[in-house]
């Protein structure tokens, strides 16, 4: 059987059904230029995957295949290639929004599309209630999961003999239509430009299982401790496929048969599993609220303020410097962050999570949607909308001694820590240099709960 490996979110050899697949074949990558062209040139997410994909092909030809690279729109490539070869079906695992879906319609409607589960631990029809319907609330689909997991969802998926079809691969095939040109494979040559990479970007999967291992045994009470580096940092590396969701569940279950307690971990696992599997049968959640009307209120000078990190509260402000310096943010930050956005500024969480979207360098759809639909009270088994997180209260907890906001807040550095989650302080006595905090925290909570109360007399 000849057949297209189309590499998408599984950019790695190790444990790829892609090469478990016996026969002719023709390796893959598609820079898509339907979502290219969205992007900045300075997108730094743009260089980590062409250094994957270096590291991609140097391994394919180590096995004597290579990896095609194309740049164009993904109908425009398939047309291509099927006018010079002929193929029985291209292989690919499940991407579950709605472009990707789409997409992926579109190029079956040419050749047959044999979607392979590699991206997530079970496929998104295998965890339904008795009555055959998506579960809304997160603990008893959790529950599912741990009755219906078995040593195959983490079985390694092994190379098969498979033969290289003659193709041009030393080259970026650029298609735009019926157009054919050539390009060197450099960034450059697509339009984008290297970027510095954070240490925890240019680490390989491997290494941070291992500095990971002393730590998991407190992960369940280190992990919101922002200053601790107490996380896997492996969200990446799960974005873009570097290892395997196998692999990792392989490595925790060996962690457990030495007696450390996993399952904090595996329950993150199985959140990202939710949030995929929500987003597979509830599309439309991408853009609209699955309960409640509340739409936010466009303000753009509190936009503006928000994403440039000059709100007047330092752990928010810290939080998106972090971001923009590196395409990283500490996930109890990011939640932090969240409900700032939507609850004190009263900002449409849609808004929220594209700006997030454009800077995340482990953006994941799915994670990211349902996690600002909760933060906002709309989603599926959301955050009730009436709590609202103080930041102050939450950085005096979860960054008690500033390490983590001074880091990324150079004109707080110099500020005695007590100050920094003391709102009272921060309005009486200006930081020269920093923003005046923007909102009051209990007037903006009292403003919200007002919001919401109103929206909901009219429905």
């Amino acid at each position: 059987m000849r057949r297209i490996l189309w590499f998408r979110r599984d950019l790695r050899v190790e444990d790829n059904p892609l090469l478990s697949l016996e026969g002719e074949v023709l390796p893959i990558f598609i820079f898509d230029t339907n979502i290219l062209e969205k992007l900045s040139a300075n997108d730094r997410r743009i260089g980590f995957i062409f250094n994957a994909l270096i590291r991609l092909k140097t391994a394919l030809q180590e096995r004597g295949l290579d990896l095609a690279i194309f740049y164009g729109k993904p109908i425009d490539v398939f047309t291509l290639l099927l006018k010079q070869e002929s193929f029985h079906e291209v292989c690919a695992s499940g991407d579950y929004d709605s472009y990707a879906r789409k997409r992926d319609r579109d190029v079956s409607l040419l050749l047959p599309f044999n979607y392979l589960n590699d991206t997530y631990i079970f496929k998104p029809d295998e965890l339904l209630k008795n009555n055959g319907t998506p579960y809304l609330v997160f603990t008893p689909f959790y529950n599912r999961a741990k009755t219906l997991f078995r040593p195959e969802h983490m079985a390694e998926s092994l190379p098969a003999k498979q033969t290289r079809i003659d193709f041009d691969c030393s080259v970026i095939h650029s298609i735009d239509r019926n157009k054919h040109t050539i390009l060197p494979i450099t960034l450059e040559a697509i339009g984008f430009f290297p970027q510095p990479l954070s240490e925890h970007q240019t680490l390989s999967p491997e290494e941070k299982l291992a500095r990971f291992e002393d730590k998991l045994e407190n992960y369940q009470r280190d992990r919101d401790f922002m200053a601790l580096n107490a996380t896997s940092w492996l969200g990446i590396d799960l974005r873009f496929g570097t290892i395997s969701i196998r692999a990792l569940l392989r490595w925790l279950m060996v962690q457990k048969q030495k007696g450390v307690d996993s399952e904090p971990f595996f329950r993150q696992l199985i959140f990202r599993e939710f949030y995929a599997m929500l987003l597979y049968h509830f599309p439309h959640l991408e853009w609209k609220n699955f309960r409640y009307p509340f739409r936010g209120i466009e303000n753009h000078e509190f936009y503006e303020a928000f994403c440039t990190g000059n709100t007047g509260i330092p752990i928010i402000d810290a939080g998106i410097r972090q971001l923009l310096e590196s395409g990283e943010m500490h996930n109890r930050v990011r939640m932090i962050c969240a409900s700032f956005f939507t609850k004190n500024l009263l900002l449409p969480w849609q808004w929220g999570e594209r700006f997030f979207a454009e800077h995340l360098m482990d953006y994941d759809a799915a994670s990211n949607i349902l996690s600002w639909q909760w933060c906002a009270g709309t989603g599926i088994d959301p955050q009730p909308y009436f709590r609202i997180f103080n930041p102050y209260i939450q950085s005096a907890k979860f960054d008690k001694n500033g390490l983590y906001t001074k880091t990324y807040l150079p004109e707080v550095r110099d500020i005695p820590t007590k100050f920094l989650s003391d709102e009272k302080s921060l309005i009486n006595y200006p930081i020269q240099g920093y923003s005046h905090p923007i909102v009051n925290h209990k007037s903006s909570s009292t403003r919200a709960l007002d919001y919401f109360k109103s929206e909901l007399s009219k429905c």
